[in-house]
């Protein structure tokens, strides 16, 4: 079993940044390919980036790619998700997610067993 607690969200201007942390505790958490969804209000919860257990891969959503950066601090037991050049269109819940056993770089939310509770990012123009 794994736990996810995300934090660092909040409300911003258009063209700000910001930086999430998720801290996982409950197993070893190089075991687990991690990964960022979000969710805005009256759509479906989409993937937004992925780095593999070691953190040499990285995968983005093109709608984040070039401004938004995914990395791991193993030793930590927390991933980070980078935003850059915040848009209005970012606005969302934002998720954390470990994937199973054995999966390596996934985008697909049913390739990730544990689920964080999520942090509201609010951008504003």
């Amino acid at each position: 079993q794994v736990q996810l607690v995300e934090s660092g969200g909040g409300l911003v201007q258009a063209g700000d940044s910001l930086r999430l942390s998720c801290t996982a505790s409950g197993r070893t958490f190089s075991r687990n390919t991690m990964g960022w969804f979000r969710q805005a209000p009256g759509k479906e919860r989409e993937f937004v980036a992925a780095i593999s257990r070691g953190g040499s891969s990285t995968y983005y959503a093109d709608a984040v790619k070039g401004r938004f950066t995914i990395s791991r601090d193993n030793a930590k037991n927390t991933v980070y998700l980078r935003m850059n050049s915040l848009k209005p269109d970012d606005t969302a819940v934002y998720y954390c997610a470990a994937a199973g056993d054995g999966i390596g770089i996934a985008t697909i939310a049913s390739r990730f067993h544990y689920w964080g509770q999520g942090t509201q990012v609010t951008v504003s123009s």
